[in-house]
């Protein structure tokens, strides 16, 4: 590495809105499923993926065109369902969280949000058939919820959302570099978000351009430490 200067963690603007989220066939079903809101063949639908894979990113689509209330499982308890189903829409992300007191408040969310015709999506990283859920009625409505998975990105989509990361730090990736990243790099969207942090942060170090050299070295570094 050149001499460096220490970089620092400036804030930079990640896009959140639909029109930013890339479709392809590893997410296509996830991405239709949030789409067809209101018009859900049940009331609560979950979104299913490893980190990383755009279930929050999705979930920020869906608060946005629903006007939901929204929580982490591990925050929800409940006092706070009666709140949450007010507002007609609940986004509830990563009910894989949930111990086994919020298995009973998340039981009470989706009986109210049923009863007063409210919209809940969640998100998690296991399937509801895969959730250790304590509760007998709580694993059988989970079961019954319409769900959508989000897969292992292909190398079309790894690519752009690399180039989207990039561009979300106003920076600039030559093809060349993007193509060596989709190649070498650990196949999930987590996995490019920490890449692209790293690159930029070497990059802004050595006062370099972001090339295929630079790229080798940060994973490199990346092997090395992991």
């Amino acid at each position: 590495m050149t001499p460096s200067q220490i970089p620092l963690d400036l804030p930079h603007r990640v896009a959140f809105d639909r029109e930013d989220f890339l479709v392809a066939e590893a997410n296509g079903a996830a991405v239709a499923l949030v789409d067809q809101w209101p018009d859900w063949p049940t009331h609560a639908a979950m979104l299913v993926g490893p980190v990383g894979a755009g279930k929050s990113h999705l979930g920020a689509v869906w608060k946005s065109a629903s006007n939901a209330a929204s929580l982490a499982a591990a925050e929800l308890d409940e006092a706070r369902v009666p709140t949450l189903c007010a507002a007609k829409a609940v986004l509830l992300e990563d009910v894989d969280q949930l111990s086994e007191e919020q298995e009973k408040a998340l039981f009470h969310l989706m009986n109210l949000a049923k009863e007063e015709g409210a919209s809940l999506l969640m998100t998690s990283r296991e399937s509801p058939a895969n959730l250790s859920i304590k509760l007998p009625d709580l694993a059988s409505r989970l079961r019954a919820v319409v769900t959508a998975e989000l897969g292992t990105p292909d190398d079309e989509l790894l690519r752009a959302v690399l180039e989207k990361l990039f561009q979300d730090r106003q920076l600039r990736a030559p093809e060349q570099a993007l193509s060596y990243l989709a190649t070498h790099m650990d196949r999930s969207i987590e996995a490019a978000r920490q890449v692209v942090a790293a690159i930029d942060k070497a990059a802004l170090a050595g006062k370099r351009r972001i090339t295929v050299p630079l790229v080798a070295e940060v994973l490199k570094e990346a092997t090395r430490s992991s």
